[in-house]
Formats: structure tokens, C-alpha cells, sequence
């Protein structure tokens, strides 16, 4: 059986690496790692078909070490074993752990000696944040590279080298395919070239040859084979936790438009539920007395669209992103409950004054509980000065205003006016 056209297409060199100059262009690391036979383990780090495993094969073909391929979740022990053998037999084996997040103590203890002695090379390869997901005992013993998404114009060369290929490629079929249906190629797979290759090769054998004997490849065909755009987007992962930030940070610094679109990868990928938390969280963080009103539009909106479901929850979770973006801005009370908070934490407490305990029980008075209380209902203004904070913070003040909209600005005159003396 063929193997499918993004296997075939693996660089044996490391000149023939797509992308990532920041590693293997001229003086950077992992070229001068080769260049010096000098190979240190290590993990790479980042999307689906960006290039991780064309790196491991290069860097092999480069050296002419052996090169062997695992998977940490599905490969046994004993699989390790084989490869440890060939390598005391024969010299540096390069081994290429696919989801190196998911190798277990049983398997990484095996491994451990053996990375040491320099028999084994390990490259492992992850979609996940290896500074979370990986074994502090295996981090330690590598060196950590992330790999980025590969830009259109990359893509693009990798597949043009692919139907130039007689034999790895699709050299021997006669195709037409215009430069526009290239480009549609190379932009709608964010960066994964495995994607764009497999969708290629989809699209070459499903299609009959027309009366000249060419293959003729449309936009519609492209687009047939492509389906529509994968996100770069995993509940599980560290670009999940990178959107939400993403989404949070654009309402915060007012960039609608950016806003919406986080939103959008968010409702794409079903998750309206992160999505619906993200956004109460986001009203009360950091719009909160900036415009209160946008807040409990947002309670609505997520209200609805949690009964609405998708896709039709989008339309009230726009809404409010707009709202949220658009609004004045203020985290005073976020500000005002982290630093009583650190007060807590750092022990700086007390205990609550005598007259503000409870006095609703027999014998209260005898131990001084509520004795000296005054209510602020039996004052004009609904106001009394008289210590509420223990005696230790007495002075302290957390509340502390930065108004950038109308009604901060009045409860932050209110609050200036209460400490003024009454007459």
C-alpha cells in the first residue's frame, strides 16, 4: 500500500525543511547541531503538521544516523527495547516519540539511562505546552524548540515540489492547476502542510483525466478536498488556553474586531460553555463599574444563548463582545478584592471590632458584643463615621478609584464626599 503523499514528501535533508529558520536556517541551532554531528535530545513543540517529524527525519538523513519512529501512548516497552538493542549493536540511534506528553514512568524510566549515555537521541514531538505537560525527568534531559505554523508562501513551495516530484510526488500525473487553486491550497490549512499535501493528492486521484489526458484542478475541486479551514484549536491543548486569553485581552484593550474573531475560533470548535464563562468572567474583571449596565447585559446574553445552543448562540455572544469591547473600562473592584485578599494570605488580620459582632443571643452585652454600635439608618445620609475594619488595617483602603466612565465617577464621588466631615 502507497503511502500517503505528506509521508512520501519528508525532507531526507535538512536544506529541504519547510519553514522554521528560527531552528534550522544558517547558524541557528538545530543546523548547528548537525553540521557538528553534535546532537543533544529534544522535544518540538507545536500545531499538527508543521513540520515536526520532517525535522526528526532530516536531522537523520543529514547525520545518516538510524532513525526510528514511536508513539508514547500506543508503543509498549518492549518496543523501546528493540530500539535500545539496535543502538548498542550498531551506534546513535535517533528516535523520533511521537506524543511525548503521553509517555508513561514505566517507559520514561526505561528511556532515562539511555538518553544519558548518548545511545539514544531522543526527539520528541508534542502538540502540547511541554513546560505543563511534560515530565520535569525528561524535560530536564532536553532541549525545548517550538515549531511554528508554516506561512502560505511555505506551504505553497512544498506543495509545488510535490507535483514536480516524479518519484516521491505526483510528477508523473499530468495536472493543470492554476496559481489561484494553489493559493487556496496553502492558505486554508493554517499552517499544517500535512493537510494541504493529503488534500492535494485527494484531489489529483478523485479527479478524472479530461479529453487532453489532464487533470484538472478547480477551485471547487480544492475546495471539495479541503472542506473547510482546520482550527488550530484543541480543548486539551495549550492553543485553547492561548485563545481565551486572546479573547479576553482584546476585549480588555477595546480591539473589537479581534475580539470577534477569538469568539469565532471559540464557537467554531463547540465551545460555547468556556466561551459563555470566559465573558461573565471578563464583564466583572474588566469593564465592572466602567459601564455596570454592560454587565448584566452580558448575565442576558450568555443566559441565552446557553438556551439557545449553537449555532444560534453566536448572536448573543457577538453582542455582548461588542458591548464588552466597546465600554469604558475598569477593574477597581478586582483590583480592591486581590489586595484584601494578599492581606489575608500575607496574615495581616485581626479580629472583627466589639461593636460590629453579632449581638443577637443572650449575654451578648456582658461580653461587650455590639456595645457601641450606632446604625447608619439613625443618622442623616444614612451615614455615621466609626471603624469597621480591624484595628490593625483601620487605615487601609482598597477601593481605589480610577473612574473612566459616568457612574464610577459618581460612586467615587460618593465616596469622597463620605469621609468629608457633616455638619
Amino acid at each position: 500500500m502507497q503511502q500517503p503523499l505528506a509521508f512520501r514528501m519528508r525532507p531526507t535533508h535538512i536544506d529541504q525543511v519547510l519553514g522554521q529558520e528560527h531552528l534550522v536556517g544558517p547558524g541557528k541551532i538545530i543546523r548547528r547541531m548537525v553540521e557538528a554531528k553534535r546532537l543533544s535530545s529534544m522535544i518540538l513543540y507545536g500545531p499538527p503538521g508543521t513540520g515536526k517529524t520532517s525535522i526528526a527525519a532530516a536531522i537523520a538523513g543529514t547525520t545518516r544516523y538510524a532513525f526510528r519512529q514511536l508513539n508514547a501512548a500506543t508503543d509498549a516497552k518492549k518496543d523501546l527495547e528493540v530500539v535500545v538493542a539496535e543502538a548498542k549493536m550498531s551506534g546513535t540511534v535517533i528516535l523520533l516519540l511521537d506524543e511525548i506528553h503521553r509517555l508513561n514512568k514505566v517507559k520514561q524510566d526505561y528511556l532515562l539511562p539511555h538518553l544519558e549515555n548518548g545511545r539514544i537521541i531522543l526527539i520528541g514531538a508534542t502538540t502540547e505546552n511541554p513546560y505543563i505537560a511534560i515530565n520535569p525527568a525528561i524535560r530536564s534531559r532536553a532541549q525545548i524548540f517550538e515549531v511554528k505554523p508554516l506561512t502560505p508562501d511555505q506551504i505553497k513551495l512544498g506543495l509545488q515540489r510535490a507535483i514536480e516530484d516524479p518519484e516521491q510526488g505526483l510528477g508523473n500525473y499530468s495536472l493543470a492547476i492554476d496559481d489561484t487553486t494553489l493559493t487556496h491550497f496553502s492558505t486554508v490549512t493554517n499552517g499544517d502542510i500535512r493537510s494541504a499535501l493529503n488534500a492535494l493528492e485527494l484531489a489529483v486521484l478523485s479527479t478524472p483525466e479530461n479529453e487532453e489526458g489532464q487533470i484538472v484542478i478547480t477551485a471547487d475541486i480544492a475546495a471539495e478536498c479541503l472542506q473547510h479551514k482546520r482550527l488550530t484549536h484543541d480543548k486539551d491543548g495549550d492553543a485553547h488556553y492561548d485563545v481565551i486569553s486572546a479573547l479576553q485581552k482584546s476585549i480588555r484593550g477595546s480591539d473589537v474586531d479581534a475580539a470577534l474573531y477569538y469568539l469565532a475560533i471559540l464557537l467554531e470548535a463547540g465551545e460555547l460553555i468556556i466561551a459563555c464563562r470566559r465573558l461573565l468572567v471578563i464583564a466583572y474583571e474588566d469593564i465592572g463599574f466602567g459601564n455596570p449596565q454592560a454587565t448584566q447585559r452580558t448575565v442576558a446574553a450568555v443566559e441565552a444563548a446557553e438556551k439557545l445552543g449553537l449555532p444560534e448562540a453566536k448572536i448573543p455572544l457577538a453582542f455582548a463582545v461588542t458591548d464588552l469591547a466597546l465600554s469604558p473600562k475598569s477593574n477597581t473592584s478586582y483590583r480592591a478584592i486581590n489586595q484584601a485578599m494578599a492581606d489575608i494570605q500575607a496574615g495581616n488580620t485581626g479580629p472583627v471590632p466589639d461593636h460590629l459582632k453579632d449581638s443577637h443571643y443572650s449575654g451578648a452585652k456582658q461580653l461587650g458584643r455590639g456595645v457601641g454600635y450606632q446604625n447608619p439608618h439613625n443618622f442623616p445620609y444614612h451615614y455615621v463615621q466609626q471603624q469597621y475594619l480591624p484595628d490593625k488595617l483601620k487605615d487601609r483602603h482598597y477601593f481605589q478609584a480610577d473612574p473612566t466612565g459616568k457612574y464610577e465617577t459618581a460612586i467615587a464621588n460618593f465616596y469622597e464626599n463620605l469621609k468629608k466631615p457633616k455638619t
